[in-house]
């Protein structure tokens, strides 16, 4: 590694160090997320128990598998900022205050400040509130976790892979702003996007038909379904596939984790190339409100 490299290298390991300490500040707001994570948990739990008594292997997941997914949702759920909590808020903040010109005289590269910034953020947010309801989760309930250390390992992969996808989509909503000056009434567009179809709800394999393949196969598949389906082997219940369910057409074990994995860094390397050249097009016509 060169000595430049090196050096930026530690310029954003610091960046992200700061985030999670800035996040790890907050904590009786850390508690009550954690609080709520879990009890929407236990009431989607319960809900999820009728369901899959009335429809046994709906979505190819047996009820130990859908309690699972729901549970690694919630885990999932602040880390990936999927309801709001992430950075671009502020970002679109400090474009319509004019604060963006400071980021941009920075002796760094404006995406890779922010997406140091928001891993920081996120891996505060995956320990502070994602370990904790998922170990409540597997003391009250029968969960279908593996004993495998690999498995584990290639979760957080996948994991690590959602967050990158996770804050390309959310970059781009920053990046918005150039344009629209107000980014709340897209945030809250995106808001719902992202519940939907994430998978957050019900898994994406519910879906049927046509409409199910699509929403597999787009990005936000890649923030949360496909996670938990590589933690529960690369496919969902009987191999119907859910991590194959990402469009990949993969089936259950290793092919369908190599597949998920692949699905995932694909989505993250398009995104994060689209959040650069519309970065390019904002920087170039620095237009902000008051500034």
């Amino acid at each position: 590694m060169s000595e430049g490299a090196a050096r930026r290298a530690g310029l954003y390991g610091a960046v992200a160090a700061g985030g999670f300490r800035r996040y790890a500040t907050y904590g009786t707001a850390t508690a009550a997320g954690v609080f709520t994570n879990t009890v929407f948990g236990f009431i989607l739990s319960y809900t999820y128990i009728a369901l899959w008594d009335e429809r046994p292997g709906l979505g190819g997941y047996d009820q130990s598998q859908a309690l699972t997914f729901m549970w690694v949702s919630q885990g999932l759920l602040a880390a990936g900022a999927l309801i709001g909590g992430g950075f671009q808020e502020e970002f679109q903040e400090r474009v319509r205050t004019g604060d963006i010109a400071v980021d941009l005289y920075r002796p760094a590269d404006l995406q890779m400040w922010w997406l140091a910034c928001d891993l920081g953020r996120a891996g505060f947010q995956l320990l502070g509130r994602g370990v904790l309801p998922l170990v409540v989760g597997a003391l009250a309930f029968d969960l279908a976790l593996p004993a495998d250390p690999l498995r584990w390992l290639l979760f957080l992969v996948s994991v690590l892979l959602g967050l990158l996808v996770s804050f390309a989509l959310r970059y781009l909503l920053g990046l918005a702003a150039f344009w629209l000056m107000d980014g709340a009434g897209i945030n809250m567009m995106a808001t719902v996007v992202s519940i939907f179809f994430s998978g957050m709800l019900l898994p994406l394999t519910v879906f049927p038909g046509g409409f199910g393949e699509l929403v597999r196969v787009l990005p936000w598949a890649a923030m949360l379904q496909v996670p938990a389906d590589v933690l529960l082997g690369g496919g969902a219940g009987t191999g119907s596939g859910a991590a194959a369910g990402a469009g990949t057409g993969a089936g259950s074990g290793a092919a369908g984790v190599v597949r998920a994995l692949g699905f995932q860094a694909g989505w993250a390397l398009v995104l994060l190339g689209l959040g650069r050249l519309v970065q390019s097009a904002a920087t170039r016509k620095v237009v902000v409100q008051g500034g």
